[in-house]
């Protein structure tokens, strides 16, 4: 248990140290809270739960698998698994420090939405737990996947780019159903509408029916990510 409360230490520490994860994981989704809550025609019924799916995916994906990268590009990632910290051990602490940071999300996204438009969330919240779980689970393994087989530049420009993709077209901000066909229905398929769409049915009235489809779909992303992570992830 000590080296593992150790390790979870460290990922904190140097978590807080980059800059750039903080203003991915933090200031982002609380600057387009306020922007859009305060400008868009769109409830915060509807804008609350999209931000706190983005909030887990950016650290989920970007920030985990950036940092990530770059600890096997500087041989960090090798010293660490050839030192007495158990494997296990490691990769515990980096989900534990996930989960912490999208905690401290979750709640200073909840309490502005709360004191800034009055948002109270409805529906069922073990749906949501279960939907951000899951989220977190499908992003963390698409980071590790581009994290353990390519480049750290290489995963840097990715993991942005595809946040960017999912930022459009994960109807985090506004409806899918304003897409054009062919790209809604697209959309629909890829897991960031898959983790909105179940995060906001959760936290609202929608039926527990009409949440199954989506946190099926994102378990099957989770699988798959995950499994391909492990597959081909490399500590050099």
């Amino acid at each position: 248990m000590a080296p593992l409360l150790a390790q979870l230490r460290v990922e904190l520490i140097l978590t807080l140290r980059r800059a750039e994860s903080l203003l991915i994981t933090v200031v982002v989704p609380v600057v387009l809270l306020v922007f859009f809550g305060a400008v868009a025609a769109n409830p915060p019924d509807f804008l609350v739960p999209g931000l706190l799916a983005l909030a887990v995916m950016s650290t989920s994906m970007v920030s985990l698998g950036i940092a990530t990268a770059y600890e096997r590009y500087y041989g960090a990632l090798k010293r660490l698994l050839g030192s007495p910290l158990p494997r296990s051990s490691l990769i515990a602490a980096k989900t534990l420090s996930v989960i912490l940071i999208e905690i401290v999300q979750v709640v200073v996204l909840a309490g502005i939405a709360r004191l800034m438009f009055g948002w109270t969330p409805t529906g069922s919240l073990p749906e949501a737990v279960a939907a951000l779980v899951l989220g977190s689970a499908a992003f963390a393994g698409l980071g590790l996947l581009m994290a353990g087989s390519l480049r750290a530049e290489a995963t840097l420009a990715i993991a942005n780019g595809l946040y960017l993709v999912f930022l459009l077209l994960g109807g985090f901000i506004l409806p899918l159903d304003r897409l054009p066909g062919p790209i809604g229905i697209a959309a629909h398929a890829l897991p960031a509408a898959a983790l909105t769409d179940a995060t906001r049915g959760a936290l609202s009235d929608v039926s527990a029916q009409g949440v199954v489809g989506p946190l099926a779909l994102l378990a099957a992303w989770a699988v798959v990510t995950l499994g391909a992570a492990a597959l081909t992830f490399r500590a050099e």
